[in-house]
């Protein structure tokens, strides 16, 4: 293990950290019930006044902040901006047995709640995607537009071995929790849609396992194993209430695009539907401005 001052992910992550402080977020810790703890990005409690809110919700693999940063940034002037850690991720954790994605929704709603925030629209990638449906589909009175990006929740058992099959690994958990720098680099091959994987060496790779992957890696193979969604070969999708935006690059080999078009179907007549060129799993971060200026299109334009 590298020390932290030579690691690479420690002081990119000091980096991102600045750039949150600088957009006038604070890391905070809320005890959102008696078990669950959450921590999160957000605006300062005693700030005078109020924006429109809106949540950003991560997908497996690391904290939040690595995911969402270009976001938080961009939309900071516009929104009360929240970047929440799910349990075992980052600072978060629970004492209690549930491991569904509904659990984790709870637990966001929760933490809003303690924050004073009676509505909000969500954002979620992957994993996350998972959580903000079910965020507007079980309290639709909150939530009032969702964006899910890259996020299949409309996956079949077969899926998740197809993802594996693609990875040469034998389970999605090899895949998503790397222990090794080759599957480290097997998952950069499938998540983005540029070929960076054989560019990085080994080094870099085993210190993003240690200081991203590891923590708590038997709580999220639970996590994985306790998702409602992928578990026999028919999609469990409800039509959402809200307008949603689904965003896709056209690469993602972990969702790949074709279940987009099937999914804006499940959900309903309020979905609009964009396609990222030269994109893989992670539009967000593969083309941050065309991505931040689809979801603030969404979320600022006409209903």
């Amino acid at each position: 293990m590298l020390p932290s001052f030579l690691s690479l992910v420690a002081l990119y992550e000091s980096y991102l950290r600045r750039c949150l402080i600088k957009a006038g977020l604070s890391q905070q810790t809320v005890d959102v019930d008696g078990e669950t703890t959450l921590q999160f990005w957000g605006p300062s409690p005693a700030r005078s006044s109020r924006k429109p809110a809106l949540v950003f919700i991560h997908g497996f693999g690391p904290k939040a902040i690595w995911q969402w940063r270009r976001q938080a940034q961009h939309f900071a002037p516009m929104f009360d901006v929240y970047v929440p850690d799910l349990v075992f991720f980052g600072g978060s954790t629970t004492r209690s047995a549930e491991r569904s994605e509904a659990f984790q929704a709870a637990s966001v709603v929760k933490l809003l709640e303690k924050a004073g925030v009676e509505r909000c629209s969500v954002v979620g990638t992957s994993y996350g995607g998972f959580v903000a449906y079910h965020m507007a589909r079980t309290w639709p009175e909150r939530v009032e537009r969702a964006v899910i990006a890259s996020s299949g929740i409309n996956r079949r058992r077969s899926d998740g071995e197809e993802v594996a099959r693609r990875a040469g690994v034998g389970s999605p958990a090899d895949v998503m929790l790397p222990e090794t720098a080759a599957n480290m680099r097997r998952l950069l091959g499938l998540a983005v849609s540029r070929r960076v994987a054989s560019m990085v060496p080994d080094f870099v790779l085993n210190d993003v396992i240690h200081r991203l992957y590891s923590e708590n890696r038997k709580e999220k193979i639970e996590l994985m194993r306790g998702s409602t969604t992928g578990k026999d070969d028919t999609p469990h999708v409800s039509a959402l209430r809200q307008e949603v935006l689904l965003v896709w690059g056209e690469n993602d080999q972990i969702f790949p695009v074709e279940m987009s078009s099937e999914l804006k179907e499940l959900l309903g007549k309020k979905v609009r539907l964009e396609v990222m060129k030269n994109t893989g799993h992670m539009p967000q971060v593969e083309d941050t401005a065309q991505f931040n200026k689809i979801v603030e299109s969404f979320l600022c334009g006409p209903p």
